[in-house]
């Protein structure tokens, strides 16, 4: 029997990012029609609002989720990884992150160079957040970190796409 691997380590999601863990929630993203699975390819110009997600669960449960570049602002040389777009806590199982609360506005793609990763790293808290400190700066994230200072654990699903730069002549 052939072993499959893991795209979260073949697109060294899993190294970079998070530590190997064990999905526990399905957590599906949509931008538009387009259905984003491990690797798919995203224009930036359809990334330019939050994409539609859905988390499973009970709604007594409660998740964050956060949304990274660790690319930024090269893949080459990524010396501001992580480059953080999105945060948002307690997040009612069974709903969206609309529904919870906002930390970090979603700002969408905008890779200057080079094909870059972007991801959707989920965690189930263990209580409600609420209030938690904005990032001082977007650059240099570290949602291991970020995990750690919440105790949040190890992620509960992820999901990441790549984009790059559009040429101006294909935007749409």
């Amino acid at each position: 029997m052939a072993a499959s691997v893991d795209p979260l380590v073949v697109g060294r999601v899993i190294g970079d990012v998070v530590d190997m863990f064990i999905p526990r929630v399905t957590m599906s993203v949509y931008f538009g029609p387009k259905h984003v699975t491990n690797g798919c390819d995203i224009k930036p110009s359809i990334a330019i609002n939050p994409p539609k997600i859905t988390i499973s669960g009970h709604a007594d449960e409660l998740y964050t989720l956060v949304l990274t570049d660790p690319d930024a602002p090269s893949p080459s040389e990524p010396s501001m990884r992580e480059w953080v777009h999105w945060i948002v806590v307690d997040i009612p199982g069974g709903t969206n992150p609309f529904r919870g609360t906002e930390i970090l506005p979603y700002i969408g793609p905008k890779p200057p160079v080079g094909i870059h990763r972007y991801i959707l790293v989920l965690f189930q808290q263990k209580n409600p957040v609420g209030a938690v400190e904005q990032p001082a700066s977007r650059a240099n994230f570290n949602t291991r970190l970020f995990s750690s200072q919440l105790d949040l654990g190890l992620p509960v699903a992820t999901v990441y796409f790549n984009s790059q730069k559009e040429p101006a002549s294909k935007k749409r």
